[in-house]
């Protein structure tokens, strides 16, 4: 039987991989897309690493490479746990991130081969701990707090569905394991998130079961589609951590952007401590388009530790961590990247 926690981060790792559909990255999904690289072992892809095969649920390709660097590829890895995610899940993140990054290393002989630097972004529906934070921190490992208002909605289907395919599963035979395979593969082709023709041929057993997940499927799809303009923008900062940046209206804000690639923003935050959110709009047309995020909860921390120096804390974390955000996005086949510049001499303080 499959446990809530797991059905609620796998939709969550199928819903970011749907929200990043704009955001340059391709879902590799199957060992022809790269048999060098990936391995199909049954219905579970694998990465190659120096010392082992590593089993990934959502591994992102990059359209565009960027200077001095190799082609990018993501793993994404989503937690909706009750309390937040500890170093234990984060200190695996970064031991099968270095071993798949190590594996060039026992490839032997002349013949050319491509290489591709791999990252790792642990998504969390209740945040990190301390512990956790200052593990990322020091190995470069990117943790994105989903904790947010901007994605209450998206949390919510996501626990409605897991709760209706949690109580789908008594329909089950006692020794029957839940059909996660099937059930991915019903996600993506309904989203559209991986190419049909490598998705693997599964079927199950007519009855009740498949009955009520199939309907709690396309409740859940729906609920997404509905949210057509929903888009999550992944943002890189001059800092040791990426943004994610929730539109409230993606056609507003790629028209802008589309016509002012490059652009002044305002930057306020909302709230105190680990609930605070922040939010950035076009300077001089605040009503353009509005994109929200937070920032790691040790940063917070640091800005609300003494309450008579949070307003110049907050100013110093913008002149110095936002002062300039690139977004890179799909377009037309291919990828354009836009910067998104704070300046606080060109505003009032504050």
């Amino acid at each position: 039987m499959a446990k809530d926690s797991a059905l609620r981060g796998y939709l969550l790792e199928e819903s970011l991989a749907w929200l990043l559909r704009f955001s340059g990255y391709r879902l590799l999904v199957h060992e022809d897309q790269d048999p060098v690289e990936l391995v199909s072992q049954g219905d579970t892809l694998r990465v190659r690493g120096r010392g082992a095969l590593h089993q990934v649920d959502a591994l992102g390709e990059f359209a565009f490479t960027p200077a001095f660097s190799m082609p990018v590829r993501l793993f994404l890895e989503a937690k909706f746990y009750k309390d937040r995610v500890g170093l234990e899940i984060v200190r695996n993140a970064h031991g099968v991130v270095h071993d798949v990054n190590e594996n060039f290393m026992t490839h032997a002989g002349r013949r050319p081969r491509q290489r591709y630097q791999y990252s790792y972004a642990l998504f969390s529906a209740n945040g990190f701990t301390a512990e956790a934070q200052k593990y990322a921190l020091a190995h470069q490992l990117s943790l994105v707090d989903l904790s947010g208002a901007s994605f209450a909605w998206l949390l919510g289907a996501i626990g409605t569905t897991a709760w209706t395919l949690d109580r789908a599963q008594k329909h089950l035979g006692p020794s029957d394991p839940f059909p996660m395979t099937w059930l991915r593969t019903e996600v993506r082709k309904a989203l559209g998130t991986a190419p049909a023709h490598l998705l693997p041929a599964v079927s199950i057993a007519e009855g009740k079961f498949k009955q009520e997940a199939a309907a709690a499927i396309a409740s859940f799809v729906t609920a997404l589609q509905q949210r057509s303009d929903a888009e999550l923008l992944l943002g890189f900062p001059a800092a040791p951590f990426i943004l994610p940046l929730a539109a409230d209206d993606h056609h507003a804000f790629v028209a802008y952007a589309d016509a002012q690639p490059d652009h002044a923003v305002r930057i306020r935050r909302r709230g105190s401590g680990g609930s605070a959110e922040w939010t950035l709009s076009p300077l001089g047309a605040e009503n353009a388009y509005e994109l929200a995020f937070k920032l790691p909860e040790h940063v917070e921390d640091w800005i609300s530790d003494i309450a008579e120096k949070e307003r110049g804390r907050t100013l110093e974390v913008k002149e110095q961590f936002l002062s300039a955000i690139t977004i890179y996005r799909m377009s037309g086949g291919g990828v354009r990247a836009y910067q998104l510049r704070y300046e606080a001499s060109s505003l009032s303080r504050g």
